[in-house]
């Protein structure tokens, strides 16, 4: 699919509440795990001074072509630098830079309009196309490999902790019988399977639910999360603060978890006394959410949810 400009690609959720959460210093050191079109990252690079810097992560070859865009000339400064990886090894590529400690942290973990609209991915029931849904291009498991090659409990398992359908056993026992007779390899055959599963009133939402349970799966979404957050977590220094948007309840669980307790758990650790102990504090006690204007304007927008918080 041609990329026209980076707006198409992806329109920035919450974009003014998320990056003033960041509390941005001009000469601090940010980064945005989840650059897609560079909304975020444009908009946080317009607050840094020459001494500031901003790293911006993304896995996949599409984001990173959107650098190129003229529209994206902001990041080409001297203080913007593009990692083409997984935000999973964050640490990682932090030591390789030398960088200690940041400031603050951003992450959109929503799906891009690009890759929802992205005929060849699989990532929606709208096309038929093969079941990829693979972030990485080059990564090994694909939506297929799971489908044709789990056993049927594991798969159930796939359905219920990421999809949270409660037909999931009857999801996989048909997917199992039905792969028996024919490989299921694209979006089509998946539909034939499932879709009589499912009451046509609810059909559309149960859909994108087990499409989501796959995603997740293919891309060891809640695990990648998990350790990303952690590893944010002892970067961030005193007063430095993460900002989180999320999605589905999976993933802001685990957000919300970390943020109160400082582990995805949600394990609370008490002192002596009987008080909490968490290296975060609560800048948000409730979610900020989309307003009424951004969501009919932006529908993907209507599930998010934005969580901050700041390093003790």
């Amino acid at each position: 699919m041609e990329l026209k400009t980076a707006e198409t690609y992806h329109i920035p959720v919450l974009l003014e509440e998320s990056v003033a959460g960041l509390n941005i210093h001009p000469d601090g050191i940010y980064i945005d795990v989840t650059f897609g079109g560079g909304g975020h990252s444009k908009y946080i690079l317009s607050q840094l001074g020459e001494k500031g810097h901003l790293f911006s992560f993304d896995q996949d070859a599409d984001a990173e072509n959107n650098l190129s865009l003229e529209s994206n000339t902001v990041l080409k400064q001297k203080n913007f630098t593009f990692v083409h990886s997984n935000f999973r090894y964050l640490k990682n590529w932090m030591q390789y830079y030398q960088i200690e400690h940041i400031d603050g942290l951003l992450a959109d973990l929503g799906m891009s309009s690009h890759h929802l609209d992205d005929e060849s991915r699989g990532f929606s029931f709208r096309f038929d196309a093969p079941l990829d849904m693979r972030m990485n291009k080059n990564a090994h498991l694909s939506a297929a490999d799971v489908i044709n090659n789990y056993e049927e409990e594991r798969l159930a398992d796939v359905f219920f902790l990421y999809g949270e359908l409660k037909n999931s056993r009857k999801i996989a026992n048909t997917l199992v019988k039905a792969r028996k007779q024919k490989p299921i390899e694209n979006t089509q055959d998946l539909l034939k399977c499932i879709e009589p599963l499912f009451r046509k009133e609810h059909e559309k939402k149960e859909l994108a639910k087990a499409f989501q349970a796959l995603r997740i799966e293919v891309n060891r979404e809640m695990d990648v999360l998990t350790e990303m957050l952690t590893s944010a977590t002892e970067l961030l220094r005193e007063g430095g603060r993460l900002s989180v948007i999320t999605y589905h309840s999976l993933e802001d669980r685990i957000v919300k978890n970390l943020m109160k307790s400082g582990n995805a758990e949600g394990k609370i650790i008490q002192d002596f006394y009987g008080r909490t102990e968490s290296p975060f504090k609560l800048i948000n006690n409730k979610v900020i959410v989309p307003s009424q204007e951004e969501q009919l304007q932006n529908p993907r927008s209507r599930s998010a949810k934005l969580r901050i918080a700041e390093k003790r």
